[in-house]
């Protein structure tokens, strides 16, 4: 099997998105496990590793379950993950809005541009500024 075909998944559920221009909405979360940088104020270490491998169709079906219109992938870093793109594409051919929450140290010129990115610079006190790939503006 292909990288692609499989993710590490951390939790797939259901809650209010407290964040971006879509706060307030109803969204399923999609956290995926796996996480490159370590930033002092990470509100989810636990996603730094660990998790359960699924197949994509798999993760695909659990999200799309909840019925929510939007859909969010966060970590961890989902890019690290090579099926993160490909099940980017699928959410979004499934009708859903979908976030992508990336810390933008991966290059994100690939992500579908149905998919609304949100990008966190990293500022000089989390210890990871110097990995901030200013390119991935121009995406955004």
């Amino acid at each position: 099997m292909a990288a692609a075909d499989h993710i590490r998944i951390h939790e797939i559920y259901e809650s209010i998105q407290g964040e971006s221009t879509f706060a307030g909405l109803p969204c399923t979360f999609v956290r995926l496990s796996r996480c490159n940088l370590r930033c002092r104020w990470c509100d989810t270490p636990q996603a730094f590793e660990g998790g359960t491998q699924l197949s994509r169709a798999e993760v695909l079906e659990r999200a799309l379950s909840f019925g929510t219109p939007l859909v969010e992938l966060t970590g961890g870093e989902p890019l690290l993950q090579p099926g993160a793109i490909p099940l980017l594409q699928e959410l979004c051919d499934a009708g859903r809005t979908v976030l992508l929450e990336t810390s933008g140290e991966r290059d994100i010129s690939q992500v579908d541009p149905r998919v609304h990115r949100i990008m966190d610079l990293k500022a000089p006190g989390s210890d990871e500024s110097h990995r901030n790939r200013w390119e991935n503006i121009e995406y955004l």
